[in-house]
């Protein structure tokens, strides 16, 4: 056979194996979408079934989910748009605290029963138990997403678990590699370079979204081209996976922090349309190579063991996850939730048992075997969130999730941020009985306001769709109230250009902020200390012996040489501005006015 032939071949082969897996995939996915237990099932099913270990109709599942994994890389781009920078730093206690517990304590529970139970060495149990205890981004990401609960506390948690799992990749890799009993692979990097390398990497991929990436976006927002859209989105997700691969880094990880740099981008929304279509194929795909993965045979051979392994996997998980949540002060409803959610094994265990194998850890049948232990506890995941849901229907302290503004009604004004400043901006306005619709991202704020009576609805008002939702379209009025957060020139630009008709008003920490927001059309921006210091200044001067009326007239002077300064300042963007204009020694209202007559 020539080699045109051969080629010829090998585009039919893959054709027909492409319309395989794409036809097995609707026939399954629509089948356990009716019966209510999600596509995710659906995929691994007609994977398994037409798979080399079953009809034998499709082979090479490797091959299919190398390609299929940039789903995952697309899907966490995906996420990464919809977590700015201060969101991310607000998670920082569940990603480092809850996430490094999770990791820590399942993997070595799991490491510690298969050592005991199964007789596998203390540096096989290790590379074993230790990626049994990730639990599958792919999976469990969507379900967040699709069922509402991604930007509610509890699913928040359970993405920050998610997270720090795909950021322990490259130190259990080390721990693998140092357990090693095959000889030294001078080409791979130890594991001191790979956290250098992840460090540079990361480093990396945040200047260039802020030097290369928002750029580019503005760039190609100029031209209107749908299609530039979706090529400048695609080519973000794959530049930054590639880097990480090449790097043997996590890809998931570039595409996440890809997304996080855009996150506050006016073109978010439209990226994330654009790619959605390619993340679900994708996505699809690879579980369908997951399902080719399962060794029916091997399953087969020790069935009890294969059963009784899943279980274990699972209740391990789900118990310590569950204890570790009520740590962290997880109602028991939601800690049983999460523990249940995050109980299965993950697709990074799938790269994990290749390198102990090649580190000469573990045999080539244990590693098929667990490979087939962590499907199958994927494949458990839909019925488990079904008990899940029944059991927190029996406890009664698991609480309600914080409502979105989905159920709120017309409204007139949008408050953003119930603290201590919006708590006195939506009293006042209702103290005339208008409208408001109040959003705050606090769950603990909304059940303390709730307990006054005032309904506040959760969610990050800074968000062009959550405003949306909640009325923008229609309000008079936006006020942005955080309490010592800024609220970003980028999101302030693309609320007043989603909302023209709407006076967006905006509480600010300091003069400096107020400089940087002064050439937006803003109805007004207010420091939130300025007033009261006003106030408690003229009372000081009243209660030291000076006349009303003159302490007043302080009052009016102080304020037009403030707004002056201020005026000088954003023009010229100096702090420095207008300095004389300060009160100080030698500076005083007094100064230049005739001595006081003596008599």
């Amino acid at each position: 056979m020539n080699e045109a032939a051969a080629a010829e071949a090998a585009t039919q082969n893959m054709l027909l194996d492409v319309a395989l897996m794409l036809g097995a995939a609707l026939v399954f996915v629509t089948i356990f979408r009716r019966l209510g237990l999600g596509a995710t099932l659906g995929y691994i099913v007609a994977g398994a079934i037409i798979g080399p270990y079953a009809l034998g109709l499709v082979g090479n599942a490797e091959s299919i989910m190398a390609v299929s994994e940039i789903g995952i890389a697309l899907l966490l781009f995906v996420i990464g748009l919809e977590l700015a920078p201060a969101r991310l730093w607000r998670l920082r206690r569940d990603i480092f605290g809850l996430g490094l517990m999770q990791v820590v304590l399942c993997g070595l529970a799991l490491s510690a029963l298969l050592h005991l139970t199964l007789g596998f060495s203390i540096a096989a149990s290790l590379a074993l138990g230790l990626p049994l205890g990730l639990s599958s981004t792919a999976q469990v990401l969507p379900m967040l997403r699709s069922s509402g609960v991604m930007n509610q506390p509890h699913g928040e948690r359970a993405f920050s678990v998610l997270l720090f799992q795909d950021i322990s990749i490259v130190p259990l890799i080390t721990i693998i590699a140092a357990l090693s009993r095959a000889p030294a692979d001078p080409g791979t990097p130890t594991g001191a370079m790979l956290a250098l390398y992840t460090v540079a990497a990361v480093v990396g991929l945040v200047v260039a979204g802020r030097l290369i990436l928002n750029p580019l976006f503005r760039l190609v927002g100029r031209f209107g081209e749908r299609e530039l859209f979706i090529v400048a989105g695609l080519f973000t997700v794959v530049a930054s996976a590639s880097l990480m691969h090449s790097l043997h880094l996590s890809t998931a990880l570039g595409a996440f922090i890809a997304g996080v740099m855009l996150a506050e981008s006016p073109y978010r929304h439209e990226l994330e349309s654009d790619i959605e279509p390619f993340r679900s194929i994708l996505l699809g795909l690879f579980f369908v190579s997951v399902g080719m993965l399962i060794d029916f045979p091997a399953v087969a051979s020790q069935p009890l063991l294969v059963a009784g392994l899943v279980v274990g996997l699972i209740l391990v998980k789900a118990l310590l996850i569950f204890g570790i949540a009520l740590m962290f002060g997880m109602k028991p409803g939601r800690a049983i939730w999460l523990g249940l959610l995050l109980s299965q094994g993950g697709e990074f265990g799938f790269v994990l048992f290749a390198q102990a194998e090649q580190a000469r850890l573990i045999l080539a049948e244990a590693g098929s075997l667990f490979s087939a232990v962590v499907i199958l506890s994927m494949i458990s995941t839909p019925f488990l969130m079904i008990a899940a849901n029944m059991i927190r229907n029996w406890i009664p302290d698991s609480g309600p999730d914080p409502e979105g503004p989905e159920r709120s009604g017309e409204t007139r004004v949008i408050v953003v941020g119930y603290g201590r400043f919006g708590q006195t901006v939506a009293q006042m306005l209702m103290a005339k009985g208008i409208s408001v619709t109040i959003v705050d991202s606090k769950a603990a704020q909304i059940e303390l306001s709730e307990e006054f009576g005032t309904k506040v609805y959760y969610g990050d008002g800074t968000r062009i769709d959550l405003l949306r939702t909640a009325g923008g379209d229609e309000a008079q009025a936006i006020f942005l109230c955080h309490d010592g957060e800024d609220p970003g020139r980028e999101k302030l630009e693309a609320i007043l250009e989603a909302f023209p008709q709407a006076q967006v008003m905006v509480r600010v920490f300091d003069r400096r902020q107020a400089m940087e927001f002064s050439d937006l059309n803003l109805a007004l921006v207010q420091r939130e200390l300025f007033e009261s210091a006003v106030k408690m200044g003229r009372e000081a001067l009243v209660r030291l012996g000076v006349d009303h009326g003159e302490a007043e007239q302080v009052e009016r002077e102080y304020r037009e040489r403030d707004e002056e300064r201020l005026k000088l300042q954003s023009e010229s963007g100096d702090l420095h501005s207008g300095k004389e204009r300060i009160f100080g020694a030698g500076r005083t209202m007094d100064e230049g006015k005739p001595a006081a007559d003596p008599s």
